[in-house]
């Protein structure tokens, strides 16, 4: 195994959150950076992981980036193409051990605010920011046996409570997510482009684990909306593999998702130049070759 020398925060996202895909999982994944890593999971280590999209397929083996929950890749090579509600009953009957959701808001029990912004004195009704809600997000955090969260790390993003509880984390701490009869055991980790955050197995409160290469702890700190707790042994992440690198530009040859664009903006209005190059990627077998 080689380490790539060179790799942005995306790809050392994405690499992370492909680790934590085993062999053995059914994943209901997000368009997008977990998309990405789905896909590097299941070229690497974990060829019989499952990758479940929202819009009914199961199993795809695509060579493009999907766009959409239902974009045609989602049912390439798939073992099935279901209805949306079928996927959704299938995770609340316990088949998916794995959800990878994003949010807006989060607090420090890993509940997500995707529905509204108050700001001071708004309402639901009269929000500062009205957003697009759950989608299935709440689905999955309820029902997926493990949950990893993917978001950014802003100033008031991180918060002590959530002013709208859209999809549940721990909900208010150890005993809640069973006393409201949820199947998931919750999030594992909350995954952002400075550092990784986890969950205290008795507080069930979120705290800092991984610090990413060149960010400090004070950093991270000022961005949370509680007193933080520390791991004690503070460590990075582990880098990407150039395989694992090599895998993600070659199923997101635009770089549209990675933020690694292969066309001058001023070419994004190119059709030819946008179509040879996807046109290249499918005709790459590079990816099909590590399944």
């Amino acid at each position: 195994m080689s380490y790539a020398e060179k790799y942005s925060t995306s790809e050392l996202m994405a690499a992370f959150v492909s680790r934590q895909i085993r062999n053995d999982d059914v994943v209901f994944i997000g368009i997008g950076l977990p998309l990405v890593a789905g896909v590097v999971a299941v070229a690497t280590h974990a060829p019989k992981a499952i990758l479940i999209y929202e819009g009914g397929g199961i199993g795809a083996r695509t060579r493009r980036v999907p766009w959409s929950i239902s974009d045609n890749p989602t049912t390439d090579n798939a073992i099935a193409a279901v209805p949306m509600w079928r996927v959704f009953s299938d995770m609340q009957a316990g088949y998916v051990t794995l959800g990878v959701v994003g949010g807006a808001e989060i607090d420090r029990f890993g509940n997500l605010n995707t529905t509204a912004i108050y700001g001071r004195g708004g309402s639901y009704r009269h929000p500062k920011v009205r957003l697009a809600g759950s989608g299935g997000a709440n689905d999955i955090a309820s029902s997926a046996g493990r949950l990893i969260i993917m978001m950014h790390l802003g100033k008031g993003k991180f918060v002590d409570r959530v002013q709208f509880l859209t999809t549940p984390g721990y909900i208010s701490g150890p005993g809640a997510r069973e006393e409201a009869g949820l199947k998931g055991k919750g999030p594992e980790y909350v995954v952002t482009e400075k550092c990784i955050f986890a969950f205290d197995e008795k507080t069930k409160e979120m705290y800092l684990k991984l610090l990413y290469p060149g960010v400090t702890v004070e950093e991270v700190k000022q961005l949370v909306g509680w007193d933080l707790k520390v791991a004690a042994n503070m460590e990075k992440p582990e880098p990407p593999t150039e395989q694992q690198i090599r895998l993600m530009k070659a199923f997101d040859p635009d770089g549209s998702i990675m933020k690694t664009p292969k066309i001058a903006p001023d070419k994004w209005e190119d059709f030819d130049a946008f179509y040879e190059l996807i046109k290249a990627a499918y005709e790459s077998n590079h990816i099909y070759n590590s399944y």
